[in-house]
């Protein structure tokens, strides 16, 4: 997991050839008008999710991963608050990962909350479980998804 400014992005640019394109994205779109749902940025390399929800609370979330894609998750309005635990420490919430959706939940709790207020990204990378949502209140949110 990585957490930091959208303006530091750069030092980041060298870890994985899609993150210049998933960065140029949020720095350009305009995030705050954007519709929700998915959005095409390059294929299925690089592709945008735009949540507008109000959070589950760390109660309603559960740890998920990803095999096919980095998440890069970026809040637009509100403040997310974002679970996080090794993938390699979680027990399987029973359904095993599902294909079709790119994702596995987990049933054990993250061990630790970081928030992302505006302005302030987390890359999670397949090793990493992450329970986002885990706010309460209203969220506008962009998760870009990055092809491994």
């Amino acid at each position: 997991m990585i957490l930091d400014r959208l303006g530091k992005a750069e030092r980041y640019l060298a870890l994985h050839p899609g993150f210049a394109m998933a960065f140029e994205y949020l720095r350009s779109a305009a995030t705050a008008s954007l519709e929700a749902g998915r959005h095409e940025v390059d294929g299925e390399g690089v592709y945008a999710i735009v949540v507008d929800a109000d959070g589950k609370g760390q109660a309603g979330t559960k740890l998920e991963t990803h095999r096919k894609h980095i998440d890069i998750q970026f809040c637009v309005e509100g403040c997310d608050c974002i679970g996080w635990r090794s993938a390699a420490d979680c027990a399987s919430e029973g359904a095993g990962y599902d294909e079709s959706k790119d994702c596995e939940l987990f049933a054990s709790p993250p061990d630790l909350w970081v928030e992302t207020p505006p302005g302030v990204f987390a890359i999670f990378f397949p090793e990493d479980a992450h329970a986002p949502m885990g706010a309460t209140g209203p969220l506008r949110k962009v998760v870009v998804k990055v092809a491994v």
